[in-house]
């Protein structure tokens, strides 16, 4: 069979990324400018003709090869979960689900932080190549004589330019300006940050640009001032920063980034604090920033905003103080902070109980945190979501909790032993578990038939 080669070359795309700067040049000239020339119009209506005209080469190039590859079944697992057509460049995200490298580049671009498919929070944004699928994939290709190209390189349509650096600079500076330009400034930067990741990178090269962004919060309390949309803007703003890589060190250790973020926990629309949750979160993957969030005392707001439990803001608060407690020294903070009261509280009422378990089964390490688990009620609470849920991560978490508290506290065990002995709840999770939770509840068996015994020997 002959072959046929599936994707186009890179010239095409670049020509076309080239018209569309020319273009964008042209129609903000015709928008900004009253005394625009008619040559203008007609420069911007040859780009147009230009790109018609190579969309239609591309597609005709293209459609002999597609029909090709329509004609075969591709199978499920060489599809892009996103574009749903085969990977030419296949990588794994921070969640170890594979896309196709300009797809999942796009959804990052376009400001999302989860994963597509298992919707979790990104706890980075790096692409690691899946060698053993592209292979696979290379390797399908050829035995149905379908020759699969090199891959093309991802072209950034906003790659930044000298217009952009200059419009960089110019709105940095409004935002030192009157209370009209200011939030003129920060919306465009909200904007400019959110679609154009490269715009994100322009912080990192200029030291004061942050101190800059932040002047209209620094300089007045804007919450108690009315301008709440201002706030919401430059948070926002702050948090599409914190998700460049190369930008997290230097965002966190402005000096005035965690106290407005605190301060932003604790006031303004419930976007502004859920996006200071958030980035917080993004901010927290490296570990000394961890460390310097913690002492900030940065975990009260965030424990108080999810003692208030608003839907939108839950899960990034949630995550928020998750990754904060990976740091053992801040597990000690959320446990004095009330962490533990407020997070069973929550789990009690099923309010976010995926993400609150994982958070109670790392403060269970501490043992002030057992403690005050013991004298809430939590051993009922967690026998009853082992009964109730059929999430085998949250029958191990609330099984891990249990075997602590029962080698802790042995007053706990006469209700592990009542429990067990009307449902059969933990011996069932001692057969049928993941296989941590088994050795948990095999525990818990093996202390409660030990005391029955010493019971009986007395």
């Amino acid at each position: 069979m002959a072959k046929t080669d599936v994707f186009g070359a890179g010239d095409a795309a670049s020509r076309a990324m080239e018209l569309k700067k020319e273009l964008q040049r042209l129609v903000r000239s015709i928008a900004d400018d009253e005394d625009y020339s008619p040559e203008t119009i007609d420069r911007a209506r040859e780009a147009l003709l230009a790109l018609r005209e190579l969309k239609g080469r591309r597609s005709s190039a293209r459609s002999p090869s597609l029909k090709l590859l329509g004609a075969v079944s591709c199978p499920e697992e060489f599809r892009c979960p996103l574009s749903k057509e085969l990977m030419r460049d296949p990588v794994i995200v921070a969640t170890g689900q594979t896309y196709d490298r300009v797809s999942i580049l796009k959804w990052l671009k376009a400001g999302n932080r989860t994963c597509p498919q298992t919707q979790q929070v990104l706890s980075h944004t790096i692409l690691t190549p899946n060698h053993l699928i592209r292979e696979m994939i290379s390797k399908w290709c050829k035995a149905q004589g379908i020759e699969l190209s090199d891959p093309v390189p991802y072209i950034d349509e906003d790659r930044i330019t000298e217009a952009d650096r200059d419009n960089f600079l110019s709105l940095l500076s409004k935002m030192s300006s009157n209370i009209s330009e200011q939030k003129e400034a920060a919306k465009e930067l909200r904007l400019l940050t959110k679609r154009m990741p490269s715009f994100r990178a322009l912080f990192g090269e200029s030291p004061e640009a942050i101190s800059q962004l932040l002047n209209p919060l620094s300089a007045v309390k804007s919450s108690s001032n009315g301008h709440l949309d201002l706030q919401e803007d430059v948070i926002t703003t702050l948090l599409n920063l914190s998700i460049h890589d190369n930008n997290k060190k230097l965002v966190a250790e402005t000096p005035s980034v965690i106290p407005l973020l605190m301060e932003a926990l604790r006031s303004g629309t419930i976007a502004t604090r859920s996006n200071a949750a958030a980035a917080l979160f993004t901010l927290s993957a490296l570990d000394s920033n961890k460390a310097l969030i913690g002492k900030s005392g940065a975990l009260r707001p965030l424990i108080d905003l999810l003692e208030e439990g608003h839907p939108l803001a839950m899960t990034d608060v949630a995550s928020a103080i998750f990754n904060l407690c990976i740091l053992h020294e801040n597990r000690a903070r959320a446990v004095r902070e009330g962490a533990v009261g407020v997070i069973l509280n929550k789990i009690e009422n099923r309010s976010n109980v995926d993400e609150l378990l994982a958070i109670l089964a790392m403060l269970s390490s501490h043992q002030k945190a057992i403690e005050e688990m013991g004298e809430l009620g939590a051993v009922p609470c967690l026998l009853s979501i082992i009964r109730e849920t059929s999430c085998a991560r949250n029958k191990e978490n609330c099984i891990a909790i249990l075997h602590t508290i029962c080698f802790s506290d042995r007053t706990k065990l006469k209700d592990m032993r009542e429990e067990e002995s009307t449902y059969g709840t933990i011996s069932e999770l001692s057969r049928s578990g993941t296989s941590r939770a088994k050795r948990k509840a095999s525990g818990i068996l093996e202390r409660l038939n030990r005391t029955i015994n010493l019971t009986h020997t007395a």
